[in-house]
């Protein structure tokens, strides 16, 4: 640290700005250098603009509500309530967490910002997000395709396969560690990533259960341990192996900054709702009862008991305060499933298809027919899949051993087992005009 010099016989100058000592303040010298009060602030004042500049670049790059519901649009079909829901919970969160780095990197004092804005202190807390459905109306690929859109880590988590500390199977933290590992253990990009626990409502507390007289290592237990990395905590999570091997080395992580989306069919709570709602119009139930309320209605009502009822824990289900509720799928929301999004599932077969020189058709007839019998299965969008795979396996097994086939076509009739898929050597009048892109 350098001194205030004070000559008599020869008057020192600043070595920045050439001001001498009587024409400054302070005047602080070193080893045969010296520096006024102003050049000082002005080196703090552009220390203080460059790690502004670093903060922003540090930060996120935020899409608009608009612009992510806007690209979730171009994978996921329908569900427009849950995107938009979606759409604002996870831009509210990721603006939190650009708000937290941009004042961690701060210079200014902060006494003094807390005077100059009233709302300087204010600490937003996270709102961790639960999905309620039926299987199959894409719980999972909204979580998946939201953490696409905003390029971070993002690991999938079956609540059913987690246990208590302690006890046979996956730990909590085990959690955590798949997401270290989806950032290619980057500790701090994985603090901002998105983790989606599925199957949450098989982790609920059985009806008429005691933990006084069982251990719910499974389903209360989890809850309990889930509670803190929830909220925000800093957890010691190995680098690889379990927890319970104690000689392995540990990262910290901090869970503040993680979103957590829970998804479950929750089947049963629908009932719930019903006779709370039931009970409630006294005298009147039997005007309730001539008209079917769909479950959608009734899981969009669901309320914090309701969800306590089924099992959660009361200080469970405050850590989840964003809740949506996804449709059940129709039939024409499984056919634009099948051709509509980017990742459509005929686009893939087709570009299967076209790595053998191949075009593949289906006609708008095989479409609906696919959607028919996912909709008579009841599987949802998930058994689409397996319906097409059922449809071209045998085309696909003899396909690749013949030569000169140029196109196939897949009718209603291939779809529902009557026919098989028709190949082509060259375009004829037999091909259905009705045919989909």
């Amino acid at each position: 640290m350098g001194r205030v010099v004070s000559y008599n016989d020869e008057v020192s100058r600043c070595t920045f700005c050439g001001k001498t000592e009587n024409q400054v303040r302070k005047l602080v010298t070193g080893s045969g250098a010296a520096i006024c009060d102003e050049c000082i602030e002005l080196c703090v004042d552009i220390i203080s603009e460059e790690r502004v500049k670093d903060a922003q670049l540090n930060t996120l790059q935020l899409p608009k509500p608009a612009q992510i519901s806007a690209y979730l649009d171009n994978y996921v079909v329908g569900q427009e309530s849950a995107k938009r829901t979606l759409s604002v919970a996870v831009y509210n969160h990721y603006k939190r967490v650009n708000m937290e780095m941009r004042e961690s990197t701060e210079l200014s004092d902060r006494a003094t910002r807390e005077n100059d804005d009233p709302l300087a202190g204010v600490q937003v807390a996270k709102s961790n997000i639960l999905l309620l459905g039926p299987t199959g109306v894409g719980k999972t690929y909204l979580a998946q395709t939201l953490a696409k859109v905003m390029n971070v880590p993002f690991v999938i988590a079956d609540a059913t396969t987690l246990t208590e500390a302690g006890y046979v199977g996956d730990d909590v933290e085990t959690v955590l560690q798949r997401l270290i590992q989806a950032a290619d253990g980057d500790v701090a990009r994985a603090q901002q990533g998105i983790i989606y626990i599925d199957e949450i409502d098989k982790i609920a507390r059985k009806s008429g259960e005691s933990t006084s007289i069982t251990r719910d290592v499974s389903g209360e237990g989890v809850q309990q341990a889930l509670l803190k990395i929830l909220e925000g905590t800093v957890a010691s999570v190995p680098v690889e192996g379990s927890r319970k091997h104690r000689e392995m080395e540990t990262v910290q992580i901090d869970t503040r900054d993680i979103l957590f989306i829970c998804g479950g069919a929750f089947v049963g709570l629908a009932d719930i709702v019903a006779q709370r709602l039931g009970a409630r119009e006294s005298g009147f139930g039997a005007a309730w009862h001539e008209r079917e309320v769909p479950k959608r209605e009734l899981l969009a009502q669901a309320s914090a008991d309701d969800l306590a009822d089924f099992g959660l824990l009361p200080e469970f289900i405050g850590r989840l305060p964003v809740v949506s509720v996804l449709e059940d799928l129709t039939e024409d929301d499984l056919a634009r499933i099948l051709v509509e999004p980017e990742n459509a599932l005929v686009k893939q077969y087709q570009k299967l298809f076209a790595i053998d020189g191949v075009t593949l058709t289906f006609t708008e007839d095989a479409v609906l027919q696919i959607a028919a019998t996912s909709i008579r299965r009841g599987t949802g969008a998930r058994g689409l899949r397996s319906i097409i795979e059922k449809t071209l396996e045998d085309t696909m097994f003899q396909l690749p051993s013949m030569t000169g086939v140029s196109e196939v076509v897949v009718d209603e009739a291939s779809v529902n087992g009557s026919g098989t898929p028709k190949l082509l050597k060259v375009s004829t009048e037999e091909i259905p005009r009705r045919r989909t892109a």
